[in-house]
């Protein structure tokens, strides 16, 4: 059950669009008004835990469960190594002044592809693996739909708080390192304990 937490985390507080919209409204000055934007994503996230999660464990059978974990191990490990050589390569950030509204947040995670990337490892071989299912995937679900909730209100104090770090390239590349690290644990469990 930890290797579900470690890796919801790893990949909803890397940075992504929804995070970096939160981070530019906290250095644009939107502070707590931009808060239902983050309540948006985190409502997306339960939606898509809860449909995908009630329907992913019906179409794969057991018996291909543990291929998909392999396969899943190697695409994680992948996007690992895709955060880790981001974060050394230099780049500026400039804050984009955008306004954003629970709908913002509601339909761009909905839309968001790194939303299914976070959510179908977790929902189709980690919740089967751990004996999650009936009650437990909505009570699952919604936890992990209030992690979801916290990933761009973290970015979006930090954007508030601390404007000059929030924008240094240098300490979002270490924070990219850090979770490519944890990303890669996740998918060494993946492919070690399918």
């Amino acid at each position: 059950m930890f290797e579900i937490l470690i890796y919801a985390f790893g990949v909803m507080y890397s940075p992504g669009p929804a995070n970096m919209l939160a981070l530019f409204a906290g250095v644009n000055g939107q502070g707590w008004r931009a808060f239902l934007y983050c309540v948006g994503v985190g409502l997306a996230m339960l939606i898509l835990f809860l449909l995908i999660g009630y329907v992913g464990g019906e179409i794969i059978p057991k018996e291909y469960q543990s291929l998909i974990a392999i396969l899943g191990g190697i695409y994680i490990a992948y996007l690992g190594g895709k955060i880790l050589q981001a974060s050394f390569q230099s780049a500026t950030m400039k804050a984009k002044n955008t306004e954003v509204s629970f709908k913002t947040g509601l339909i761009l995670q909905l839309c968001n592809p790194k939303a299914l990337v976070a959510i179908v490892p977790i929902v189709t071989v980690q919740f089967p693996r751990e004996h999650i299912n009936g009650w437990q995937i909505a009570v699952w679900s919604f936890g992990l739909a209030v992690m979801a909730c916290g990933a761009p209100s973290v970015y979006l104090i930090a954007g508030s708080c601390l404007k000059k770090a929030a924008m240094n390239p240098k300490i979002m590349a270490w924070v990219n390192r850090i979770m490519a690290l944890l990303l890669f644990y996740v998918a060494y469990r993946f492919i070690v304990n399918p």
